[in-house]
């Protein structure tokens, strides 16, 4: 057997940077990520080397220090285009050196005043209330090879871009450059095309489509030109540092019209971006240069992240041919063969989500066509798919192509490419299912920003759904950069309305927006998930001023408790069960309670934040609030005797979850033992079944597990009658749902005006098979210090999940063998772990590497006994081995 006795550094990023090109920080703190067996290794000591090549000097920095994680940048700041060449390694206790890990990272357009070009479009000033059809924009220019040792090119877009160089797309992102908040802030991407650009002549080009930036937003129809009305590109290419001049010309194209919401319709016989010889050009307009700042985004791109074939071709009763891709997911179709054709045909593709009565189900899209027309000619378009549009399907109606077969089509996956970071499986199938639509769910709503659905005319990125659920989003996936530059938007959003959180970011200013517990909440919450998971504290400080501002100015209190006002009703616990489909926030949780209780851990979390990043002072301030808060709370829903005016599962949950119990009242009474029991009772009463909407789903779970009801949250995630959790999945959910009856069980869509079978928040759930079932959860920011604490339950047998953190992989896996819990686990080089073995009592504190475990173990009683009134019998409700 091999003793494994240093570690290996794998991996090295620059800031959330998905890659170190561009980056657009002169002082990019570094991190380094371990893989290992090594058995209680500990960085003691780092050497960072730094070469410049073209100057030719080369400077190495030591440092007595465990960190590994955002250490500071050690050489003097980064110029614009500047490119050096980094060694990292890594000495432990023992005295060895790890391996040393050669990178490189180089600095984007990091001033105003680096950008020489101008923002172009086309000269036709296409009508206001019209969409803007795409344009083709190209400019040439002649190099001498022997110039030729870098090419970059610095782009973006008011609207989405896809770029050429001689005909070669540059670069695999689609729908760049995203969607922020045009008026403040402007992302621009860096490629390098070095490889690209020829001797002689040259031509760049591009498609410019409205996007975002000036195409319908919204629902009931939305609006257009929200962010402006003119579609521009500007791109900056550079060889050797030194910007290229050359006109500018546009033309249109095969691309006659692009929306997001409506889908793309392309004609054949016209010219496509990748021969820029043909066409109609005219000098294009020069646009003035928008107030917003560039930016070097540590969002990573939208990418193309799966392909996903057919698994049935279905005819439908009406006659219509119908590819089932077996997976709801937010993407586009890609032709894989040429469609046959002659001079009139037209091939259309609809997309939908579900079937209803054997014909594709469009009514859920609302004002969203979602169509795909190609107008067909003998051009060889293989391979070909839509540039400025996406959809969120599993099922594809096509029309003028009868000879089709499921080998002719794929389906692309669109998201913004986060690394994938977290995985689970148990010894329940259904349960397993379950998680995976939470991934898929959580793939369809990060295109570009964190958004409520892919697939209606909405896809907005509403603040309550991420509130709710980033900490299962930062488990699943690498995150940080992602909800980092979202974050951003936040607090420029927020300022323009004093302090107040839209209720979607980027704010599209289309409705009136009113201060709502839960989604403004996000200001505070979102940035403290991001910190947990990736230890980056420039978040909370970055963010501080929004956390203020949403705590000191957002929210409308009531002048005498410093509680919510109740002037206005609230949002409350969103989509609860008993609340009317047409009026979603009409649950049985009193709205205003919802909104105080946020309140608090909103306040209480603010001065944890506070203190984190050393703003004693206002820490003080708002642990001082939160006490206040409390009580006042308890003096307006409180008895004295520990009844809870508006007592429901999500109000319990609330005051369990969040600790809101009183400490300085004179009669306090064992409000965590009321309120536990009366919890276990609801629980029970309601058969096990869902009865909280957004407040309350994602915290019931662990709130009973935490306070001895371990067994009624696993007879709760295995119950099969809706609504629960698997009552989609074993409807043939691939994704969550928005509502838990979306779908009825006799195949018809619910008659809601809101029905979507992508929406993430509900997969909140996932956070408790990470952390209760599989037993993995953080101790520190960062998961520097990791709690292996599995709490096995229900029936399941087995489980094992692992996350991909800041330091390296960590690893739970269990088995309950013949009255014997095993499990192993994996702990990353530079970590501890407290690990807790079930059923033995064992706790220990251990460092890193592979470690086995067993004890004698006996799974807990289950299921729990039934709720039975003396007047009813017992309500059948299955829940699933």
């Amino acid at each position: 057997m091999t003793i494994t006795l240093t570690a290996e550094i794998v991996d090295v990023t620059f800031e959330q940077y998905p890659n170190s090109l561009g980056i657009g920080i002169p002082c990019p703190r570094i991190s380094w990520r371990y893989a290992s067996d090594a058995k209680d290794w500990y960085q003691t000591e780092y050497e960072i080397e730094i070469r410049e090549a073209e100057q030719g000097t080369c400077q190495t920095y030591t440092f007595t220090s465990e960190s590994s994680v955002l250490v500071p940048w050690p050489a003097p700041p980064l110029k614009s285009r500047q490119r050096v060449q980094l060694g990292v390694r890594a000495r432990s206790s023992n005295g060895l050196w790890t391996n040393r890990l050669e990178t490189e990272v180089e600095a984007g357009l990091l001033q105003e005043s680096d950008w020489s070009n101008s923002f172009v479009s086309s000269s036709l000033i296409q009508p206001a209330d019209k969409a803007k059809r795409p344009y083709r924009l190209r400019q040439s220019f002649i190099i001498q090879a022997s110039k030729i040792h870098t090419a970059r090119l610095y782009i973006t877009a008011l609207g989405v871009y896809e770029s050429y160089m001689n005909g070669v797309r540059i670069g695999e992102d689609v729908l760049s450059p995203g969607w922020t908040s045009y008026s403040a802030r402007l992302p621009y991407q860096t490629y390098d095309v070095s490889s690209l650009v020829r001797e002689g002549s040259n031509v760049l080009g591009a498609w410019v489509g409205e996007g975002w930036y000036s195409g319908v937003l919204g629902y009931q129809g939305g609006s257009r030109n929200i962010f402006g009305d003119r579609p521009g590109l500007l791109a900056q290419l550079e060889i050797n540092g030194e910007p290229v001049q050359g006109k500018w010309e546009w033309s249109f194209g095969a691309i006659t019209s692009s929306g997001l919401y409506e889908g793309e319709k392309y004609d054949t016989n016209l010219p496509d971006c990748s021969d820029l010889s043909q066409g109609e050009w005219q000098e294009a307009d020069i646009l003035p240069r928008p107030s917003c700042r560039l930016f070097s985004s540590q969002s990573p791109p939208i990418r193309v992240v799966r392909a996903v074939k057919p698994v049935e071709l279905i005819t439908t009763p009406s006659g219509k041919i119908i590819l089932d891709f077996g997976q709801n997911l937010a993407g586009v179709v890609r032709l894989l063969c040429n469609p046959p054709s002659n001079s009139d045909s037209q091939l259309i593709i609809r997309h939908a989500e579900v079937l209803e009565h054997g014909e594709l189900g469009t009514r859920p899209l609302r004002f969203a066509s979602a169509t795909d027309t190609i107008i067909l000619s003998d051009r060889n378009i293989t391979g070909h798919f839509p540039r400025f549009t996406f959809h969120g399907f599993r099922y594809a109606e096509i029309t003028g192509w009868p000879t089709i077969s499921i080998n002719d089509v794929e389906a692309l996956v669109f998201q913004s490419s986060m690394d994938p970071s977290g995985t689970f499986t148990c010894s329940h199938s259904l349960i397993n299912r379950l998680h995976e639509n939470a991934i898929w769910s959580t793939m369809a709503n990060t295109i570009a920003i964190p958004s409520d659905c892919p697939q209606r005319d909405e896809r907005l990125g509403w603040t309550g759904d991420v509130c709710v659920y980033s900490p299962t989003m930062s488990y699943l996936f690498n995150s940080s950069g992602f909800l980092s530059e979202w974050l951003q938007d936040l607090w420029h959003d927020q300022q323009k309305l004093d302090g107040v959180v839209p209720i979607f970011i980027p704010d599209t200013g289309t409705d009136v927006s009113t201060p709502e517990a839960i989604w403004g909440d996000a200001s505070v919450l979102v940035p403290n998930d991001v910190y947990v998971s990736s230890g980056d504290l420039n978040v909370l400080e970055r963010q501080f001023e929004s956390v203020k501002m949403w705590l000191d100015k957002g929210v409308t209190r009531n002048p005498s408790t410093g509680l919510w006002s109740g002037d206005r009703d609230q949002l409350g616990d969103w989509l609860a069960p008993r609340a009317p489909p047409e009026t979603p926030n009409m649950g049985p949780t009193d709205n205003i309670l919802v909104a105080d209780a946020w309140l608090i851990h909103s306040t209480r979390t603010a001065g944890k934040i506070a203190h984190s990043i050393g703003r004693l002072a206002d820490a003080a301030t708002y642990q001082k609030q939160a006490e206040e808060l409390i009580e006042e709370f308890y003096a307006e829903y409180v008895t004295r005797s520990g009844r809870l005016v508006s007592e429901t599962q999500t109000a319990l949950c609330l005051l369990l979850h969040f600790e809101i119990f009183p400490t300085q009242r004179k009669d306090i009474l064992d409000y965590r033992s009321l309120f536990s029991e009366r919890l276990a009772h609801l629980v029970a009463k309601a058969n096990w079944l869902i009865d909280t909407g957004f407040a309350g789903t994602p915290i019931v779970l662990p709130t009973l597990a935490d306070n001895g009801h371990l067994s009624h949250a696993y007879r709760m995630l295995q119950a099969t009658e809706c609504p629960s959790w698997l009552s989609p999945v074993l409807l043939g959910a691939t994704t969550i749902w928005e509502r838990w009856d979306s779908m009825l069980a006799d195949g018809s869509i619910n008659p809601g005006e809101m029905t979507s079978f992508n929406h993430y928040a509900l997969g909140s759930v996932a956070s408790f098979m990470h952390e209760y079932v599989g037993g993995l959860s953080p101790l520190s920011p960062g998961w520097k210090n990791i709690s292996i604490h599995p709490r096995p339950g229900g029936t399941i047998t087995s489980a094992k999940t692992s996350h991909q953190s800041p330091y390296g992989k960590i690893g739970v896996e269990w088995e309950i063998r013949e009255g014997v819990f095993h499990m192993s686990v994996e702990v990353p080089p530079n970590c501890t772990a407290e690990v807790i073995v079930p059923g033995s009592g064992q706790r220990e504190t251990i460092g890193s590497g592979l470690r086995q475990y067993s004890s004698q173990y006996t799974l807990p009683s289950f299921p729990p006994p039934p709720y039975i009134p003396h007047f009813a019998p017992v309500r059948p409700n299955e829940w699933a081995a």
